[in-house]
């Protein structure tokens, strides 16, 4: 209880300083999504881009020196993705580390009993109650060519949300065993579905990549569903449906009035 207390005396004081205008800035340069959004849902995520910002501890790697656009975008697109979800969905989340471009790791494989040893290329990780590793290179290249489906943030970020209740399986916490019946048979119907057309070789508005398992094909969704939701509610409808259902939000709708209006 006390630290609740603390945290939320902390938040305030957060709260009280104005919000930067040169955020502002940031967030119509990278966030395309934003413009979308109604006057309430953007003075929210304005907030929660405030304490984001605020409470994570960030790391420049590989010689980046780190900037507020770089922050700012980052948050701005996490947050995003949870302003209709309860709770702080990122709360275990501790540091984000931003790399200048792609990176290498150490990697040790197995091959007929002999330990191989190499490096293995990334361009973002998620850990559980571990940071979340991005390559700014990819992020200001989803930034400038939003509507394709690809978006580095939202694929790490929903590994967060899937890690939430400890098990990476494509599955984030859902509140009744309906949901959960549901959400399991259209997740894999629509894998198994990916997973034949990247077999053989079909073009698809999901990036094949969610083919390799449950984890990265709900990652892969959460890319299409927040950056080409038009399309993928047109072509996968009972994925949009389900993933709309689980964040509470209807980016198809938000992107179809604003054109109209």
């Amino acid at each position: 209880m006390i630290f609740s207390w603390f945290r939320q005396r902390r938040r305030r004081k957060i709260l009280a300083q104005p919000f930067p205008p040169e955020w502002v800035a940031c967030i119509d340069k990278n966030v395309a999504h934003y413009h979308y959004l109604s006057a309430e849902e953007q003075a929210r995520l304005l907030d929660e881009i405030q304490v984001f910002v605020a409470e994570k501890n960030w790391e420049g790697c590989g010689g980046l020196v780190l900037t507020d656009e770089m922050k700012v975008t980052v948050a701005a697109q996490a947050c995003l993705m949870t302003l209709g979800l309860e709770g702080e969905p990122f709360r275990h989340l501790l540091s984000v580390l931003i790399y200048p471009a792609g990176y290498a790791v150490p990697e040790e494989r197995w091959h007929q009993g002999w330990s191989v040893k190499g490096e293995s290329a990334r361009l973002g990780e998620s850990w559980y109650r571990g940071p979340v590793i991005l390559s700014w290179a990819e992020i200001e290249d989803d930034s400038k060519h939003p509507g394709y489906g690809n978006n580095l943030i939202w694929h790490e970020f929903a590994h967060q949300l899937d890690m939430l209740d400890r098990a990476t399986n494509g599955t984030p916490p859902l509140a009744t065993r309906q949901e959960r019946r549901r959400w399991h048979e259209v997740m894999t119907s629509e894998f198994q579905q990916l997973r034949r057309d990247a077999a053989h070789g079909r073009a698809t508005l999901l990036d094949t990549y969610g083919a390799e398992n449950e984890a990265e094909f709900f990652a892969v969704a959460t890319e299409c569903f927040f950056d080409v939701p038009v399309d993928l509610k047109e072509q996968h409808p009972r994925l949009y449906e389900i993933l709309s259902s689980y964040f509470r939000q209807d980016p198809a709708a938000r992107i179809l009035a604003h054109e109209g209006s």
